[in-house]
């Protein structure tokens, strides 16, 4: 099984529109909402692969109530924690003109000490069946930034691998627990580090703790920096639609990578192809299949770097 954990989740809620022009109205064109957050998104993508998948984190109030409600209606295993505050909403505007999301996310509910320990509880139980655990997006109000490192370090006691997807303090904190793989884009990795050389910067976060570093370069692809090497990922065309589910797809191939024990450059070819084909679909959880399977077998990847030796 693998175990996705949301911290911060979201009711999302989707408008498409012709074309985003700022300090004006918009028809919306269709509109969308469902239970999101990183985690859960990673989730659904597994389930729809058939891969067993569990949610966990927070949800509470009226949003909490209405992603419960999805959740189930989209036969998604749930395990979130209930809080006494309501969840978050985030609206994603996407132009079908140039295929551009922009993206507006509260910052969440703040947790109480008791809800964190109740999560904590849950959690400790859940990750005994875990082959992998997903850690992705925002920490909310009221946990402390070392949070992920927490259960990473939890996860390790359990035997499970470790997807940490994340930014900023909380992933250079995380990156102390020494996770299986960490997935962060070329700005995340320079906030971290204050280094703009990508393979330089990405070799910083190795000497911090993360044992495989799968760089994002958006369309451009993936790099994997891996005790076993290193390689680079390219998809065979670039596709235009809302990317904001591109991210978590790959995740999604990842974590199911690991679970299934596929070298890097398998586990790269199809966290490629996943996430390139999560871009045409509206909403994030979402992947075109058909695409998907066209993927598998086009997209490039080419070795960079030998293993290491020590």
């Amino acid at each position: 099984m693998i175990l996705t954990v949301t911290l911060n989740a979201a009711l999302d809620v989707t408008y498409i529109v012709d074309a985003l022009v700022p300090h004006s109205s918009h028809r919306v064109t269709a509109a969308f909402e469902r239970a999101g957050g990183k985690g859960i998104n990673v989730a659904r993508v597994l389930t729809t692969l058939g891969r067993p998948a569990m949610v966990t984190g927070f949800a509470g109030g009226p949003n909490g109530r209405l992603i419960r409600d999805e959740l189930h209606a989209a036969r998604l295993q749930d395990e979130l924690v209930p809080l006494k505050a309501d969840s978050r909403r985030t609206v994603t505007v996407v132009s079908r003109a140039d295929g551009d999301a922009t993206v507006f996310n509260q910052s969440g509910p703040h947790i109480e000490m008791s809800e964190w320990t109740d999560f904590v509880a849950r959690f400790t139980r859940l990750v005994r069946d875990a082959r992998v655990v997903v850690l992705s997006g925002s920490l909310p109000p009221g946990l402390s930034s070392d949070t992920y490192a927490q259960l990473i370090r939890l996860a390790a006691e359990a035997g499970a691998a470790t997807i940490l997807d994340t930014s900023g303090d909380a992933l250079f904190k995380g990156l102390s627990a020494g996770p299986s793989v960490v997935k962060p884009n070329a700005a995340e990795i320079a906030q971290v580090t204050r280094n703009t050389e990508p393979a330089d910067a990405a070799a910083e976060l190795r000497g911090l703790g993360a044992h495989t570093v799968v760089m994002s370069y958006g369309p451009d692809g993936l790099h994997a920096i891996a005790p076993q090497g290193s390689w680079r990922a390219a998809p065979p065309e670039r596709l235009t639609g809302n990317p904001t589910g591109a991210g978590d797809a790959c995740v999604a191939a990842l974590a199911a990578g690991l679970a299934s024990g596929e070298t890097w450059p398998t586990v790269l070819r199809e966290a490629v192809a996943l996430s390139a084909a999560a871009v045409p679909c509206p909403v994030a959880g979402d992947f075109d299949a058909g695409l998907y399977d066209q993927f598998r077998t086009t997209v490039s990847v080419e070795s960079t770097h030998a293993p290491d030796t020590h």
